[in-house]
């Protein structure tokens, strides 16, 4: 008897701790939120019979919707003969304008006849605007004689202007005898204006007689110009005896001034007399000058 009282107390004492560990139910208003929105808190048991209508109703609307988007959450099977119906059109329609904007997952043979044609002209059209930019997806091909036709023109001025432009992908066997003469004009007024600018691409046998008058002259003058003003691109032997002798004299006067500063581009050799005297002056007159800025020493 003692060990069945025993017994009967310890159930007794877990029922009351069972009680007290169940998980309060949610309130009714939140439930039903949950249930209409079909979110995972939802406690179908917990609802009254409207309660069950309601959400049935919003769970057949969500399925409806996804099923008309296209959504891998659609059950098919829960749709009406008319649900089905909207959702094989909708699917339709989103098939036919994957297939008129060329994409990859258009399935072409669930069109109607008078879709597939309208598929087709677009892609061809599609096509047709490739070929003519030139477009390394043209499928030439697919194109009708008159197509071919105005693609080769597109072609052939594309290839015009790479050549006016001189650019490397120009194909001077596919131009006109007109086309051509304008290419090489072009050709030499770009070559004159590196051999004016002085650029090391330029080619001076494609020059005319007067070109190279005119090019030799200016670089005559550049040459006189770098000489006067001491720099290293100066080509002495290229000056004439008048040249040399205007540029000794500049040098001279560079040469005196570098020295007066005590800048190492002094050469005292190239130094005359009176020139000798007024370095000598300058450098006295500098070092009177720092004697008279140094501060007085304290006795």
């Amino acid at each position: 008897m003692q060990t069945r009282a025993m017994i009967i107390s310890f159930l007794a004492l877990a029922g009351v701790a069972g009680q007290t560990q169940r998980t309060p139910a949610p309130p009714a208003g939140s439930n039903l939120i949950n249930c209409v929105k079909g979110l995972s808190g939802c406690d179908v048991s917990a609802l009254s019979p409207d309660e069950v209508k309601q959400v049935s109703e919003a769970s057949k609307k969500r399925n409806l919707d996804s099923c008309l988007e296209g959504s891998t959450l659609c059950d098919p099977m829960r749709l009406s003969s008319t649900e089905a119906g909207t959702v094989q059109a909708a699917r339709y329609r989103r098939n036919l304008d994957k297939c008129m904007n060329g994409s990859a997952t258009c399935n072409s043979f669930i069109l109607n006849k008078k879709d597939a044609t309208a598929v087709r002209l677009e892609a061809a059209r599609r096509n047709f605007e490739k070929c003519l930019s030139g477009s390394p997806t043209c499928d030439t091909i697919r194109l009708t004689p008159a197509q071919r036709e105005s693609v080769q023109a597109a072609a052939a001025r594309r290839n015009y202007d790479r050549c006016l432009s001189g650019s490397s992908t120009c194909d001077p066997l596919r131009l006109t005898p007109s086309e051509a003469a304008s290419v090489q004009a072009g050709s030499l007024r770009r070559n004159l204006d590196r051999c004016t600018d002085g650029s090391s691409a330029c080619d001076p046998l494609v020059l005319s007689e007067s070109e190279e008058k005119v090019i030799r002259a200016e670089r005559e003058r550049r040459n006189r110009s770098s000489c006067l003003s001491g720099l290293a691109t100066c080509d002495p032997l290229a000056l004439n005896e008048a040249d040399l002798n205007a540029n000794r004299t500049a040098f001279q006067l560079r040469n005196l001034e570098a020295c007066k500063r005590g800048l190492p581009a002094c050469d005292p050799s190239q130094l005359n007399g009176p020139e000798m005297a007024s370095v000598t002056a300058a450098f006295r007159e500098r070092r009177s000058r720092l004697e008279r800025n140094r501060p007085a020493t304290k006795p």
